[in-house]
């Protein structure tokens, strides 16, 4: 197994301390899971590392790493919408997925420090697997970020430095300390082991309802959830325990919407958008790192773009805290994108929303 790079094809092994290639392209793995089969999920492990077989993990590390991550329940919301709960996680976020297998692959190489960039959920997630094994942690978060996201990334040991600006300028500083000190850049868009874990969102909804639902409603930001998705689909549909894709309809605000507007005039990479302040903070990324391999997905399996009005996310939030779940305000716009979408195409017959993120994470105004 090797990392390969998106853009040129170079290819290094995944001890390299490398972020990215030296063209600039970002890591993929050079990794083929054997076909997906239930018969072959360990029924005894009660967490996401229960598909560990269809996992590029490189040792068993990551049980020393679990915090009982995922196996979230899917819940009906209504009679057309199902909605997976992966809030319920141990940092109350989807993001769990993702960083339980990066640090677990982290702490397999060694790894004695790192530092990340992120919007919240990704760094509280990334403190709070790093504590669990003794990594030594620094988070950078842009200014904005809400208070109780700030407070558990601390409260997990980690230490966390606020940036002024948008949240891609926060990453802009992240990495060039990076550069400038050679520490471990530990990132959820950079590194694709962390695809790795958010891919088992599709595993677990399958072994869960027995099939796919025929739309899935997916939050677009830098693509952490919608790579781990689209990767997961391709390996049931290689395996023949899918005969097709379902439609995938992504998720942005008008308020920043590159991908949306790229889709639009058929670009094969987005234009750069600045980014204005959202109540929906966890998508708002105006330069996705991975934007062309996104884009190759959506045009490949035909990924419809919805966006919502900026006062869309509070009534849809509202809504949805009405009948017990309270989410925060990047999971609520999800459902109002679903909302928007069946107004201007009509109700899907069945759809897959993720609730990403708890509510108490984003109580601000």
């Amino acid at each position: 197994m090797k990392y390969v790079c998106g853009k040129c094809g170079h290819s290094e092994e995944v001890t390299t301390k490398k972020m990215k290639c030296d063209c600039g392209g970002l890591w993929k793995l050079d990794y083929q899971p054997p076909r997906f089969d239930l018969s072959q999920v360990d029924k005894n492990t009660w967490s996401l590392f229960r598909y560990r077989k269809f996992m590029a993990l490189t040792d068993d590390t990551w049980k020393k790493v679990t915090l009982g991550e995922g196996m979230t329940p899917i819940i009906p919301f209504d009679e057309h919408t199902y909605f997976k709960m992966d809030y319920f996680m141990p940092t109350l976020s989807f993001k769990d997925r993702g960083a339980a297998v990066l640090v677990a692959f982290l702490k397999s190489q060694g790894v004695k420090k790192v530092v990340q960039d992120s919007s919240g959920n990704a760094g509280n997630s990334v403190a709070a697997y790093c504590g669990r094994v003794g990594i030594e942690c620094e988070i950078f978060v842009p200014e904005g970020t809400s208070d109780k996201k700030i407070n558990m990334i601390e409260a997990h040991g980690a230490k966390a430095t606020v940036v002024p600006g948008n949240r891609d300028h926060c990453a802009d500083v992240c990495r060039a300390k990076v550069e400038q000190e050679g520490v471990c850049y530990a990132n959820h868009v950079y590194n694709p082991f962390f695809y790795e874990g958010t891919k088992t969102y599709i595993y677990e909804t399958y072994e869960q309802l027995g099939k796919i639902p025929d739309h899935i409603f997916v939050p677009l930001g830098n693509g952490t959830l919608f790579i781990g998705i689209m990767k997961g689909l391709e390996e049931l549909l290689a395996s023949g325990a899918i005969a097709k894709m379902p439609q995938v309809v992504i998720v942005q605000s008008e308020v920043c919407q590159p991908f949306v507007k790229a889709m639009e005039k058929k670009l094969a990479d987005v234009e750069i958008e600045p980014v204005e302040r959202t109540l929906a903070e966890g998508i708002a990324i105006g330069v996705p790192m991975r934007s062309e391999e996104i884009l190759e997905y959506i045009y490949k399996y035909d990924v419809q773009g919805i966006t919502i009005p900026e006062d869309m996310i509070l009534p849809a939030r509202m809504k949805i805290s009405r009948q017990g779940i309270y989410c925060e305000h990047t999971t609520a716009a999800v459902y109002a994108g679903y909302e928007h979408y069946c107004e201007k195409y009509g109700k899907p017959q069945e759809a897959l929303l993720s609730m990403c993120g708890a509510g108490l994470k984003s109580d601000h105004s």
